[in-house]
């Protein structure tokens, strides 16, 4: 009788991604510029996947034009389609702006999507022709996030011009962020008096209000006209503690607008750096509103910290969200033993040991370019207390009886994802009351007796 030996090695395929695909991430921010439409050029599958991915999460319609590319297409090329696709797009929705994402399939195939463009344009005689930039996202080459900052750094390459009249709006680029947060942040600008340019501001495009009529572009966005100003704004406050080539290292290097970057604003500290920030620019003190927010935030970290004070978890996600709450959470007392993203920058592990390394002597465990079966074997070795990431690690909370505290994208399984403030004092502020009152049900779940009074 022969005895099996099971071999335990290394594996390559990936089971569930901690990731989502780099052109749903250029849809994204396509959706946050005034008047855009987003089109994949690339199969119709792609385009129906991830209107479905987006709706679930935001709660509102959203339309993604596609060049429906089929078998003889990736023979004898997509050119005809996508100008066939273009013509419709522009006849039926008469859009600003056309963003163009290329897919696996057409860059596979090798489609040179400029000059089909060139082509389209040189072809095409009408007097509603609208900017079109295009931005090449295969989903083997990066993430959702590497999709949405092309999107950026191409519109101000396309739009932004040299010789505009000097004005006060500075440039800020908060990454992908919530449109509770992107609403925040203009409240935030608000208080110092001042307004900016803010790209993209998905804020009103991914959530509005009920209308009586569908409009076929939902109001709100960047203007055009505010991005073709950026190159002449007093300074660009970018968000990120990983990107590297972006739009505000283009708008620095092209155009010398100075570049303040700061890591996502979650939690004091970050908040803190991102206030410093606007008060060096605008040469001013901080606005009394943000200080007594900011009194608030550390009223409530004093009240609740002995509930909270040497738990463990595990954060996931995108990795200027993933280094954001690092930070909070080892502020507030809990030690992140684990920080795993599906990015691979590269500059991760660099990024939270820097947000983390003043207040823990623990530094955690970081992994780059994982999926969830690599976090969910090194969960149950952890043990963590909390698990901390978007609603794809559901069935890892589930099977380890973990509370999930929901952050960032996508939220599938709750109402409200597009509502969560994450940023500045009043993001951290709601996020410690929902971290503490999970710990505290928890230990009321456990208790044999249970109890109504902390």
């Amino acid at each position: 009788m022969t005895t099996m030996t099971k071999i335990k090695g290394n594996y390559v395929s990936t089971t569930n991604a901690c990731k989502l695909c780099t052109p749903m991430g250029a849809a994204l921010a396509i959706r946050g510029i005034e008047g855009a439409v987003p089109f994949l050029h690339g199969s119709q599958g792609c385009a129906t996947y991830m209107r479905r991915y987006i709706i679930s999460h935001f709660n509102e319609p959203i339309d993604i034009a596609s060049s429906s590319l089929g078998e003889k297409n990736a023979v004898f090329g997509g050119g005809p389609n996508l100008k066939l696709g273009l013509k419709n797009v522009i006849e039926k929705y008469r859009p600003a702006l056309i963003g163009i994402a290329t897919t696996c399939l057409t860059e596979t195939i090798g489609d040179d999507v400029a000059m089909i463009l060139g082509e389209f344009s040189a072809e095409t005689r009408t007097n509603a022709m609208p900017e079109m930039i295009h931005v090449s996202t295969p989903s083997y080459s990066g993430t959702h996030m590497d999709g949405f900052h092309e999107v950026c750094l191409a519109a101000v390459k396309a739009m932004a011009k040299a010789g505009a009249p000097p004005h006060d709006r500075i440039n800020l680029l908060p990454g992908f962020l919530s449109p509770e947060d992107i609403r925040h942040l203009k409240e935030v600008i608000a208080a110092f008096g001042k307004d900016a340019v803010i790209l993209p501001d998905i804020s009103e495009t991914l959530d509005g209000p009920a209308l009586d009529t569908y409009p076929l572009i939902p109001g709100g966005g960047t203007p055009l006209e505010g991005i073709g100003k950026m190159a002449s704004a007093p300074a660009t406050l970018e968000f990120g503690s990983v990107i590297d080539r972006s739009a505000g290292t283009y708008l620095r290097d092209r155009f010398g607008v100075p570049l303040y970057r700061c890591g996502l604003p979650i939690g004091l500290r970050e908040t803190d750096a991102m206030l410093s920030s606007l008060c060096e620019i605008y040469g001013t003190k901080p606005p009394q509103a943000l200080i007594s927010q900011r009194g608030r935030l550390l009223d409530a970290m004093v009240d609740g910290h002995k509930y909270i004070s040497g738990k463990t978890a595990v954060v996931y996600g995108e990795e200027d969200l993933v280094t954001g709450m690092a930070s909070f959470l080892s502020e507030i007392g809990i030690r992140p033993v684990l920080c795993v993203s599906g990015g691979k920058s590269g500059r991760l592990k660099e990024a939270v040991t820097r947000a983390t390394s003043e207040i823990t002597d623990q530094p955690p465990m970081v992994k780059e370019d994982a999926d969830f079966h690599e976090i969910a074997s090194l969960a149950q070795e952890l043990e963590p207390d909390l698990l901390v990431g978007h609603s794809k690690g559901y069935a890892m909370a589930r099977e380890n009886n973990i509370p999930l505290i929901r952050v960032g994208f996508p939220i599938h399984d709750r109402m409200g994802g597009q509502r969560i403030l994450h940023i500045g004092y009043q993001g951290a502020l709601l996020l410690f009351d929902r971290i503490v009152n999970s710990v505290i049900a928890r230990q009321q779940d456990l208790s044999p007796v249970g109890y109504s009074y902390m």
